[in-house]
This record gives structure tokens, sequence and C-alpha cells, in this order.
């Protein structure tokens, strides 16, 4: 078998209107499509990032609370690449949202940031070193 890339990445919101607001208002994703499923009350909304991958976002009624530990198992976190951090920061910062302090990855480098979605999901920006 051979991976060729990820081809999406899925996330499931406690409200819909507040969710997709971040993302494509906030954090400037394109709508590719938008899906009302009667039969499951559930909202689809796929997202482009980019060209590459894209993000299902799913509304569904009365979701179970994630388990929102750094270090807990599963999805630790999803992570952006930007060409500038200081201004992607700035950016986010005036639309309102929290943004840690950018760190640097001791290994790679790499300039960082983490910040949440509305659900406390974490999110990351990455500006490459290279």
């Amino acid at each position: 078998m051979k991976l060729n890339r990820i081809h999406h990445v899925a996330i499931i919101c406690s409200d819909y209107a507040r969710s997709k607001h971040f993302y494509v208002d906030i954090l400037g994703l394109e709508v590719v499509s938008e899906t009302y499923r009667a039969e499951r009350d559930s909202y689809k909304l796929d997202l482009a990032v980019g060209d590459t991958y894209q993000i299902e976002l799913f509304s569904f009624p009365d979701p179970p609370q994630r388990v929102n530990q750094p270090e807990a198992r599963g999805l630790r976190h999803l992570a952006f690449a930007v060409d500038n951090m200081d201004e992607s920061v700035r950016e986010l910062e005036r639309k309102g949202i929290s943004v840690e302090p950018v760190r640097i990855d001791p290994v790679t480098g790499d300039r960082y940031t983490f910040f949440a979605d509305p659900d406390g999901l974490p999110l990351e920006l990455v500006e490459y070193a290279g």
C-alpha cells in the first residue's frame, strides 16, 4: 500500500454556526460545499485549506465532549503552515482569538504557536525555518 497524502480531516463541532464563522470568516478557509442531512439533523461543510487538504466540519445533535488535555490519546492538534508567523498572529489577535506566545522548535528551528477553535480543539500555526 502507498499512502499519497492526507485526504481530509474531520471535525465535529458543538455549534455549527459559530464554528462555520470561525473556520470561514476568521481563518479564511474557502467553502467547497455545504450539505444538510435531514435524516441525521446534521450539516457537513467541506472547507479548502490552500489547494491541497480539506477539512470536513460536521454538526450532530448533542455530540459528547472531547477530552481536552494536550497529551490525551487521539488527535493531538491540527497544524497549518503559514508564510509569516507574526502577521498571522496579529491577524488572529485582531479578530479576537487568543494565541499562545510563539516558540521555536529546538530540533527543526521552525516557529510555531497554538490557539483553539470554538470547541477548544488545539490548532497550530507553523512557519518553516528552512
